[in-house]
């Protein structure tokens, strides 16, 4: 009989030691699993943040077994190296953060036994990640668990492995569905006892291997969020040792025309991207944050998830399971190519994929994430991309490979030949460029590329909630703003239905070491709800209405945006109802007809209550009007921004600086005025001019960008600008 029993309690924890010895008689301080000791210094931006050695130490005594029995010690998620002390002896070292490891500690048991772990979280060049934009959490910050099995028993020792396998392939057209479920022994047993839908079948162990053949008619489909119907597959040895695990039958397809299909039918991949981590325990999550993660998620009406950027708790991937969720799984290979990381590379993926095989949910797996952005595309690179991908397929032949592709990576790399399905990361209204830009970049990339499956798996817009303005802009830290950029990007993916999954970046804030902006140290600021899960932004209600078709609501956006100084006022309401009615203080203004999106203008004078209905739903904000900007909405202090060159006459048929870099400079007069502005800026820049000589993919983005743009994000001032305009409109197109 199998006997799992945590060992979260009692354990010391010690910042600074030596050796094991040493740690093991420190003071240290008292604490419970989950633990890691980057929940407040990882997530507030000073420069106490602590990456380096810690320790764990607990002591325990000898547990209740038979004297044939095999005792294991589990570790669910150590980050990131770990090296375990047992009894005074080195017993394991493991590298990766975010995987399951196990520890047979049989032999070397006593009556009383002493487990020290030593935890790095320091810089190196073997251990992915090492560069990235979230924070690296240091600790045992997921279950340890104590295992006691009979002397044979279902395998425990290779990468994690749960021992048993289930591989299901649907026949939609006979709704069948044949179902090859796998099983590792460890010892000798004549047989295994495999029951699935409640039919057992015995088959013979050969080499520590043993697999049974299933048919299932009539089966029933884990069907997305409509029906997330799971089976359960168990496998029995006469030791007495049992496990099982739960599966889902179903069938999907990416057309690269048509997008996702699941069970025969197009199924919209439409959601978001989520770290693990909460404000104040950094990533030591209970079940409870995760349950409470999930709410959220259903709430709004999200059909996938891209779980970033690195194997995820079990416990989620399960909710996953049983929620409906399609999940893109990957590995943390991020940022930034690091030529003495391959094996470790290959370990992780390893792992997550033996770990993770028998989810449904799970449909594809993440080589890497902007791997060039820090890194050139070279042959060192390639291979290790090549090995991942070819290990991905050796261990699975049912899910696809795929990549988060950095948006300066060039659309004919050679990189991009590697993955099954590719994904592009672009933020252009936002890091730079205009909003359009996402749009062009798509269809030129589909025009191009007609046969190659492309999605979306970053965009985004930080926001501060308590940032707030009339004329939202980019990069201000409005709420406002973060409204509007999403509105965009919700109607560009609409209109791209074959766009395979588009992910938001992100769902909730979280934390990275390395920020100080939009008013907050130590956190993106990207999510659609805030790190404490306490506050939904405005942007978390335009997708809801867009995607949440069950449950009616209307939102009335700008509820932190109380004082107004504008004598018209617009107000905004995202609803999944048809007609949204407004109200102000009391009386009827307007009704609208539409969808997601309705935009009211309202006088206002004093204190006014407005409210929205739509059904039998309502939402209600208070506004007032008021003689200045309220400049606790500001991020930054500055003058108002003076559209001048909209308020001058131009001439059409002449250049100007809204036109696009790469029209101005296909005109050799013009073209030859931005070439020595170019130059000039060179001579004062050196490093930036060289990364866009070097960086043809930048070239091509910054062509797509009007100049007045390309001016205002590198600083230009108003006078310089105005006369590089007057210069132009001498020019004719």
């Amino acid at each position: 009989m199998r006997k799992l029993s945590t060992m979260n309690e009692n354990w010391k924890f010690v910042k600074t030691a030596v050796d094991a010895v040493s740690a093991a008689a420190a003071e240290g301080e008292a604490v419970s699993l989950p633990h890691t000791w980057n929940a407040i210094d990882g997530q507030d931006g000073g420069n106490d943040y602590h990456r380096g050695t810690c320790w764990y130490v607990k002591e325990f005594t000898k547990p209740d077994k038979k004297d044939s029995d095999r005792v294991y010690i589990e570790f669910l998620g150590a980050a990131m190296t770990a090296d375990v002390y047992f009894n005074g002896e080195n017993v394991c070292h493991h590298e990766g953060g975010y995987s399951t490891f196990r520890i047979d500690i049989t032999e070397k048991l006593q009556d009383n036994n002493l487990l020290v772990v030593s935890l790095d979280n320091a810089d190196n060049t073997t251990v992915y990640p090492q560069k990235a934009d979230f924070t690296f959490y240091g600790g045992l910050y997921r279950n340890v668990n104590m295992i006691i099995v009979p002397e044979t028993h279902f395998a425990l020792d290779y990468c994690g492995t749960p021992g048993i396998k289930v591989t299901p392939v649907v026949n939609l057209d006979a709704k069948i569905a044949t179902v090859t479920v796998e099983a590792w022994v460890t010892g000798s047993a004549p047989a295994v006892d495999f029951t699935v839908n409640g039919e057992t079948i015995t088959t013979p162990v050969e080499h520590e291997h043993a697999m049974a053949v299933f048919t299932i008619e009539n089966v029933h489909l884990w069907d997305g969020v409509e029906d997330p119907y799971l089976y359960t597959a168990q496998a029995a040895l006469e030791s007495g040792d049992k496990i099982s695990t739960r599966f889902g039958c179903r069938e999907f397809k990416i057309d690269p025309q048509k997008g996702f299909f699941l069970n025969g039918r197009s199924y919209l991949l439409r959601g978001v991207s989520r770290h693990q981590d909460f404000k104040g325990v950094g990533n030591a999550l209970t079940l409870e944050h995760h349950k409470k993660d999930m709410e959220i998620i259903k709430e709004l009406g999200a059909t996938t998830l891209r779980l970033a950027h690195y194997q995820h708790a079990q416990e989620f991937y399960d909710l996953c399971d049983e929620n409906g969720l399609i999940v893109w799984a990957e590995i943390p290979y991020i940022t930034m190519h690091m030529k003495d990381g391959h094996a470790n590379t290959l370990s992780q993926m390893e792992e997550l994929i033996v770990q993770n095989y028998n989810h449904p949910s799970i449909i594809c797996w993440g080589l890497s994430n902007e791997i060039t952005a820090a890194s050139p595309v070279n042959e060192d690179l390639l291979e290790n991309h090549h090995l991942l991908n070819d290990l991905c397929h050796k261990l699975d032949a049912t899910r696809p490979t795929t990549m988060a592709n950095v948006f300066m990576l060039e659309i004919d790399s050679p990189i991009l030949e590697i993955p099954d399905i590719n994904s592009y990361n672009l933020y252009f209204g936002w890091y730079l460029g205009d909003l359009e830009q996402n749009d062009e970049f798509f269809d030129e990339y589909h025009e191009k590329y007609p046969d190659r499956a492309i999605g979306f798996s970053e965009y985004g817009a930080d926001a501060n909630p308590k940032y707030q303005s009339t004329t939202p802009e980019k990069g201000d830290y409005t709420e406002t703003y973060q409204a509007v950029y999403h509105e965009h990007m919700l109607k560009m993916i609409e209109e791209r239905p074959w766009l395979w999954a588009t992910h938001v970046w992100n769902l909730f804030d979280f934390a990275a070491d390395g920020r100080d902006e939009g008013g907050k140290h130590g956190e993106n600021q990207k999510g659609l709800v805030t790190i404490d899960r306490k506050t939904k932004k405005d942007a978390f209600y335009l997708y809801k209405a867009a995607w949440n078709k069950k449950d009616a609501f209307v939102h009335l956006c700008g509820s932190r945006y109380v004082d107004r100084a504008e004598d018209v006022t617009e107000v905004k309401v995202y609803s999944n109802q048809p007609a949204v009615t407004l109200f102000v203080d009391g009386k009827e203004a307007e009704t609208k007809e539409g969808r997601i999106v309705f935009t009211f203008s309202i006088p206002i004078a004093g204190e006014h209550k407005v409210e929205a209905k739509a059904g039998d739903c309502t939402d209600t904000i208070s506004i007032r009007k008021v003689a200045e900007p309220n400049d606790d909405y500001i991020f930054v202090k500055r003058a108002p921004v003076t559209n001048w060159f909209d308020a001058d006459e131009l001439d059409p048929e002449c250049f100007s600086i809204n036109d696009k870099l790469a029209d101005i400079k296909a005109n050799p007069q013009a073209g030859a005025i931005i070439d020595q502005m170019m130059a000039k800026g060179a001579s004062e820049r050196g490093d930036v001019a060289d990364a866009v000589k070097d960086n043809p993919a930048l070239q091509r983005m910054m062509g797509r960008m009007t100049l007045v743009s390309l001016l205002k994000q590198g600083g230009a001032d108003e006078e310089s600008i105005k006369q590089l305009n007057r210069i132009l409109q001498g020019i004719k197109k």
